[in-house]
């Protein structure tokens, strides 16, 4: 099977799904593989390493779409590339398509198979190919939510860990799942008063619990319109790290509460690939990264792991590629047949959407995926 590799064409977006290591496996077991000139650049990787792999460098992206069997990519195809999708192609990407109608028609309109990385979940509920750019979103969320915190970015001049005699800022996290924890860790161990809200009490206790084994210290709350409305007027900075796995993140905070807020606090929504989960969040890109809404900063990138393309490209290739040989040595459908995990996967395929979540989210019709 042909595995084509694009350049990403968002903005500021310097991954490449794919790192030479993970071309050299692929065509070890036969499958050729198209990267698109520079598309490894903004990682670091130059051309001449993807050559030394195995790859084959193509001159454009319509000439790696047109004659690749699966493309695979880092997030979801923009505009430009809408006239590339084509029927019998497989794509594997970052979709999230709840937010974005126009995408899913795009995507039903031209019968491609469609496969979200955030949407092949495992038995147990946990989310694989989301796992890695989760953790690097929720460490990051800290990072920019302390630099915004500096008075001179328009923040109320804290030092999120604090000094001696003085303490640091207070964070709350609402979220329990990979990103929210991810956060807790960097900003407990930076010295914040930490508080994470979530939905489920055993699950709250368990986090702490592991906290504790590191000499952490994590105050948990039950989340709740109530509870937010509590803890939101005593927070410095405000992480969004709530996931629907391929649904729309759900609004938790209103406009109302957001104004409770004390002015030059921060707001980080993690959450805004999926819509975010603030009434105040809209999405923000690495060049123009924040804006203020009620006198409060929003940090609102939707892809923050590209700021750290070198580690973000080398961890989602790891949890990325045996999906990838798992499809490119069996076939798509002996794949899907053969994985409960890859088939949850499988957003469009043929014109028909196969994600209830997406329905939902659009009003629209949904089936299970059938051969």
């Amino acid at each position: 099977m042909i595995i084509g590799v694009p350049r990403e064409i968002k903005p500021q977006e310097n991954r490449v799904a794919m790192i030479p290591e993970g071309v050299g496996k692929l065509t070890a077991a036969g499958h050729p593989v198209l990267v698109e000139r520079g598309a490894g650049s903004g990682s670091g990787i130059s051309d001449e390493d993807f050559l030394a792999a195995g790859a084959e460098i193509v001159s454009s992206a319509a000439e790696v779409w047109d004659r690749a069997a699966m493309v695979v990519k880092v997030k979801e195809p923009l505009p430009a590339e809408y006239p590339l999708l084509r029927e019998n192609l497989i794509l594997f990407t970052y979709l999230h398509l709840a937010p974005l109608p126009e995408l899913t028609e795009q995507l039903l309109a031209s019968k491609v198979t469609a496969i979200g990385y955030e949407t092949v979940q495992l038995a147990d509920g946990s989310l694989p190919l989301l796992a890695p750019m989760s953790e690097v979103a929720g460490k990051l969320s800290i990072q920019a939510g302390a630099h915004y915190l500096e008075k001179e970015q328009g923040g109320l001049g804290i030092l999120l860990g604090g000094v001696s005699g003085v303490d640091g800022a207070r964070v709350l996290i609402i979220g329990s799942g990979t990103v929210g924890t991810s956060a807790a860790r960097v900003a407990l161990g930076m010295g914040a008063k930490v508080t994470m809200a979530g939905r489920n009490p055993d699950k709250l206790a368990r986090i702490s619990r592991e906290f504790q084994k590191s000499s952490l210290t994590l105050e948990t709350a039950v989340s709740g319109p109530e509870e937010l409305a509590k803890l939101l007027p005593q927070s410095e900075l405000v992480i969004g790290a709530v996931l629907i796995p391929g649904g729309r993140a759900p609004c938790l905070v209103s406009r109302r509460m957001v104004q409770t807020m004390r002015k030059g606090s921060v707001i980080v929504d993690v959450a805004i690939d999926q819509g975010g989960c603030f009434a105040t969040s809209r999405a923000t890109t690495h060049r123009e990264p924040v804006y203020e809404e009620e006198g409060v900063i929003h940090y609102c990138v939707a892809n923050m792991p590209g700021a750290v393309p070198r580690t973000s490209t080398s961890g989602l290739t790891r949890v990325t590629l045996p999906y990838v040989l798992q499809i490119a040595n069996r076939g798509l459908i002996e794949a899907v047949d053969s994985d409960p995990a890859l088939r949850k996967g499988v957003d469009t395929h043929q014109g028909f959407l196969h994600n209830r979540d997406v329905a939902e989210a659009q009003n629209r019709d949904w089936c299970e995926l059938r051969f």
